[in-house]
């Protein structure tokens, strides 16, 4: 059974002339980038042994 995602809400907030400096390094992207498709593959391998099951 196909897995459909219906409806995918982004919400980004852009501050111009901030007081704080954030910037990431390229590792920190990384490692924010590969918890982000840990979290997902996770979520999804959930859903798919949920339908195994039944």
């Amino acid at each position: 059974m196909p897995i459909e995602i219906r409806e995918l809400k982004i919400r980004v907030t852009i501050e111009e002339n901030s007081k704080r400096k954030n910037t990431l390094d390229i590792k920190e992207i990384d490692a924010l980038r590969n918890n982000i498709v840990k979290e997902c593959v996770d979520k999804v391998m959930v859903k798919l042994n949920n339908l195994t099951e039944r």
